[in-house]
């Protein structure tokens, strides 16, 4: 990501094209740390993911520049996750959390994750 900046002649048009690859590497990578970074016993690194989904929620989207505050920038990049409490899954998803470890989300967090697997054969 450091490189993509460098590498900017800071035009209207580059800099568009920039925020564009840019937002969308954040996002792989917000998915991938969301969905496969695991602390030595399985679980999520992201100590909120723990909580949602030990509470049968499911990782509803991934909200780039969500919290553009100096604080949010600095924690997150400023992106934001919503996390969904559907009645009905509750207890499902809790158990294939409690059992397995399974990060119950959305098939657009997926994309996002195959997204990050794409550009990263590339380089």
């Amino acid at each position: 990501l450091l490189e993509q900046l460098d590498a900017s002649d800071n035009t209207a048009d580059d800099d568009a094209a920039q925020h564009t690859a840019l937002q969308t590497e954040l996002l792989s990578l917000a998915a991938y740390y969301f969905l496969q970074a695991k602390t030595p016993t399985g679980k999520p690194l992201d100590p909120v993911a723990r909580f949602h989904l030990g509470n049968g929620a499911r990782l509803e989207r991934i909200n780039p520049e969500a919290d553009l505050s100096a604080k949010g920038l600095r924690q997150s990049a400023g992106m934001m996750v919503n996390y969904a409490y559907v009645l009905a899954d509750i207890e499902r998803n809790h158990e294939a959390y409690a059992n397995d470890n399974t990060v119950v989300t959305t098939s657009a967090v997926r994309k996002l994750l195959r997204s990050e697997a794409a550009s990263a054969t590339t380089k």
